[in-house]
């Protein structure tokens, strides 16, 4: 009750990814997590990956999905299949579990009411050279009216990390860089980042309960932190920086990870912290 109390009213971010986007029975708690949090009188945003079915829907097609620093690269043809996984395939899934259990969702992309404002997003190799990496996008603004709407009737948002540039292109944007800067623009009281590990390790596989920004830059430097735990990392200390009220990562395979991260004083992953 305490918990309840604390959070009621509040809005939480969650990025849905990992084992708990293809596993059936954590497929089902989230989906009950999630309303029930709805019926306790939280704000829950869903921000949905689904890297596994767009590598599922590459091979079906014959292609090769390639990656730069964790950033899937994203040619036009490969664009197109991302807009379909996401935005159709996956999103359209949550929604209809979130609604089967007794919920409310609403499925978007960030191009509907251009929610998710996007620029390409800009690379380079370790010897400072640019690198094209396609279609892959970084938030230039996000427009919240749409999705502050669909709270405010009691709606469950469920968006696909697709934003749209100034010219109408689609952008395939990292589902933790996009649940991250919108946490910041509703001033979410916390961001939760579901992953396939318990948390944040160290060298020796132990789990690192807490982050500070000196830490993280640290561990990164050491080569702890690679590939898709990078901008997971980051993107959950820029929101740590810039007002949400705490950052999780926590293990997804943990059945009700969720409720057990928000509700209790059980932990199951990595506070960051600025």
């Amino acid at each position: 009750m305490p918990f309840i109390r604390r959070l009621a009213g509040k809005t939480i971010v969650v990025k849905y990814g990992g084992n708990a986007m293809t596993d059936d029975v954590l497929k089902a708690d989230f989906a009950r997590d999630v309303v029930l949090l709805r019926q306790l009188g939280l704000n829950p945003v869903v921000v949905h990956g689904g890297g596994p079915q767009i590598n599922d829907m590459l091979a079906r097609v014959g292609k090769q999905g390639q990656f730069v620093q964790g950033m899937r690269v994203t040619d036009a043809e490969t664009m197109a299949i991302v807009e379909m996984v996401l935005g159709g395939q996956v999103n359209k899934e949550i929604v209809s579990l979130i609604n089967l259990h007794g919920g409310q969702a609403v499925g978007l992309t960030g191009k509907d009411g251009h929610a998710i404002r996007a620029r390409r997003l800009s690379m380079q190799d370790e010897q400072g050279r640019p690198v094209d990496i396609g279609q892959v996008g970084e938030v230039a603004d996000i427009e919240p009216a749409l999705i502050e709407c669909l709270t405010r009737g009691g709606y469950i948002p469920v968006i696909a990390p697709i934003g749209v540039g100034e010219h109408g292109e689609a952008y395939n944007i990292n589902a933790d860089l996009v649940a991250g800067c919108l946490a910041q623009t509703l001033c979410a009281e916390k961001l939760m980042l579901l992953t396939n590990t318990p948390g944040v390790l160290d060298q020796r596989g132990e789990l690192l309960t807490a982050l500070s920004g000196s830490a993280i830059q640290a561990l990164m430097a050491d080569g702890t932190l690679y590939g898709g735990m990078i901008p997971k990392v980051q993107s959950a200390l820029e929101a740590a920086q810039n007002g949400v009220g705490a950052v999780h990562i926590i293990d997804g395979r943990v059945p009700h990870a969720l409720l057990l991260e928000l509700l209790t004083d059980s932990h199951c992953g990595t506070m960051i912290h600025a």
